[in-house]
């Protein structure tokens, strides 16, 4: 069998094209539902293939994206402007301040796809003309429950991305012709309705698809079970903070999902460097014999590639300071090492923002292995053999060459080697699903239903925290001051912490906003680094004149006389200045919305409510 590279990675038309040699020597034929086609497995296998073609051709899918499918495109789709969307991150790019838009309360209703997601039911299609027809092919039981088995998972994948944009969406499960008038012209299914199918469609996939490797990365059972622990604790939270009840069923789905894989043999990739044992997993060009990688997305010179790292560091964007906060601090305490949160570390005497050398000492090893630890020496550590090695970090406003929009430049997915391939050549991959988020959903889901033990947290979170050689967690940590206001466990605050850390820009942090119902935190001000007026007279943010040998400060600060293009935007909180990431601009904290009766879900194109009017929309976004 070919690799899947070609046939997940190279695009497919609704014509059924694959990259599969028996089925290339094939003549093509219109008469999917006749007896012509499906005969034999191998056209199960060549019609699975262009479903993996179809939901992996990210201008229109936006569920399975990877570092995309287009190298131009991950800059504009891609897990940093995707993170843009959440608390975690901002941007002025203008290829990402889409996202900055959604962030902030102000986006307009679109009239086609939106980059988050989009409102096309090819790829549904081609999955129901499959389910109506497999059952025709000669072959042995196995080989064609695994084929069904990866149909069912795309549908409930597809599904699952569309409820989590647009909540109520139509339900279809049969392939439609033009008799199917009244279906087409239909209204919206409940959204309760749509996750039944969905969690049935998911449990199916995990019974059908084989457990063990079948395939070059083709989908398993793990895979399988990895996504229905994903749906259940999704659906299961944003039932329960939204209020919409019945939210057990799925919880309990996420649990016992977690629980099958969790003794199938994976584990975290941990070869005892806790300094960049989590950088490796990200930085990886093979990913699969990593047994912490469950699927993933390959890429492959002369096949698939991308420009994940090159765009890293020539992107206007950043990390947030309330993310960098959220990394916890260790230190000894009463002859004994602990993990706590910056806001208890600074009483303790052992935490200062006031330079950012210091504000990345004393953290866990995650910080400085997701975004790069300044200093003068940072770059040309980093950058050894490039000439970017003379600059000093962090970059800031208009200064050349890598400047960042907060102070915290990100570095997960950043490889120097990948860098220098150029444009459309980088190949390292993308792990759609791992086992670190497995651990993490059924933690949560213990929490949720008042289950989470001593004994539950060891083989969870601290697992991952034995990865960067952190103080485990325990079933009563001291509360975070800044999240004493949620009315939430201690317990419950420090997993969703440790989620926020582990899993950053993997397309994950907005709809955990959206199903905890803390949509609100997008309406705070977006902060960056601490920079007090000191700062700008800073040598370390100047060059040396070539001609003069004299330091010209290259940093300025809005509303000066020098302000001049980009300068820095800076305000007081609590006697500090700080960064503000968008003032001056459309997403300034004076403009910042977030409405609960129309924000947490999204707008259904307006091409598609003007074909269907019985679509309507979601609240607060009828034009």
């Amino acid at each position: 069998m070919k690799s899947l590279y070609k046939y997940m990675l190279i695009g497919a038309a609704l014509s059924l094209t694959a990259c599969n040699d028996s089925f290339l020597d094939r003549t093509p034929t219109n008469n999917l539902t006749g007896d012509v086609f499906w005969r034999t497995t191998s056209d199960l296998e060549s019609y699975c293939n262009g479903i993996y073609n179809q939901a992996a051709s990210n201008g229109t899918y936006r569920f399975m994206i990877g570092f995309h499918s287009d190298a131009y495109s991950v800059k504009v789709t891609g897990p940093y402007s995707m993170e843009a969307m959440s608390d975690n991150f901002a941007t002025m790019d203008a290829s990402q301040t889409w996202a900055a838009a959604v962030a902030a309360g102000i986006e307009n209703q679109p009239n086609g796809n939106p980059n988050y997601a989009s409102w096309d039911w090819q790829l549904l299609r081609r999955i129901n003309i499959f389910l109506e027809n497999y059952q025709k092919a000669q072959g042995s039981e196995s080989e064609i429950q695994a084929y069904l088995g990866e149909a069912l998972f795309f549908r409930a994948w597809f599904y699952f991305y569309m409820v989590q944009n647009y909540g109520d969406v139509p339900l279809i499960t049969k392939s439609l012709t033009e008799q199917d008038m009244d279906i087409l012209m239909g209204e919206r299914t409940p959204r309760k309705e749509v996750m039944k199918q969905v969690l049935k469609d998911i449990s199916d996939a995990c019974t059908y698809l084989p457990a063990e490797k079948w395939g070059d990365n083709r989908l398993t059972k793990g895979a399988a079970l990895a996504l229905k622990s994903r749906i259940g604790l999704y659906e299961g939270t944003y039932r329960k903070y939204h209020n919409l009840g019945d939210e057990t069923e799925f919880l309990d789905a996420c649990i016992a999902a977690s629980e099958e894989l969790m003794g199938m043999g994976y584990e975290i990739y941990n070869t005892g460097n806790p300094e960049s044992d989590y950088t490796q997993l990200f930085t990886t060009d093979d990913l699969s014999n990593n047994k912490e990688v469950i699927f993933y997305r390959k890429y492959e010179a002369g096949l698939k590639r991308h420009r994940i790292c090159g765009y890293t560091v020539n992107l206007r964007n950043g990390g947030t300071k309330d993310f960098v906060d959220d990394f916890l601090c260790v230190y000894e305490k009463n002859g004994q090492k602990v993990a706590n949160p910056v806001a208890i570390a600074a009483q303790d005497n052992v935490y200062s923002d006031e330079t950012p050398e210091e504000e990345f000492t004393n953290r866990d090893p995650r910080l400085s292995q997701t975004f790069l630890a300044p200093g003068n020496n940072a770059a040309k550590a980093l950058f050894k053999d490039a000439n970017l090695g003379k600059f000093t970090y962090p970059r800031l406003g208009n200064m050349t060459n890598w400047p960042t929009l907060t102070g915290y430049h990100p570095i997960k997915y950043y490889i120097r080697e990948q860098d220098k391939k150029g444009f459309d050549a980088e190949t390292h991959d993308y792990p759609l699903f791992r086992y670190a988020e497995v651990l993490l959903n059924y933690a949560e889901a213990k929490a949720e239903q008042g289950e989470c033990t001593q004994e539950v947290l060891n083989k969870t979170i601290n697992v991952l925290r034995d990865r960067v050689n952190m103080p485990h967690l325990t079933e009563n940590p001291e509360m975070d001051p800044k999240y004493a206001g949620y009315g939430l466990s201690s317990l419950l605050i420090e997993i969703r912490r440790e989620r926020r850390v582990e899993l950053s820009f993997e397309y994950l942090r907005y709809q955990d906003l959206m199903r905890w119902a803390w949509g609100d935190k997008l309406k705070d001000r977006v902060l960056g680094m601490r920079l007090e007026d000191s700062a700008f007279s800073d040598p370390r943010y100047g060059h040396e004149d070539e001609e003069t040998g004299e330091t010209k400060i290259d940093i300025t600060k809005a509303g000066t006389p020098e302000a001049g293009k980009n300068p820095i935007y800076v305000v007081t909180v609590n006697g500090k200045q700080y960064i503000d990431a968008y003032g001056g601009t459309n997403y300034a904290a004076e403009k910042r919305s977030f409405n609960p009766e129309k924000d947490y879900l999204r707008p259904i194109p307006a091409s598609a409510t003007a074909a269907n009017p019985n679509l309507g929309n979601n609240p607060g976004w009828n034009q």
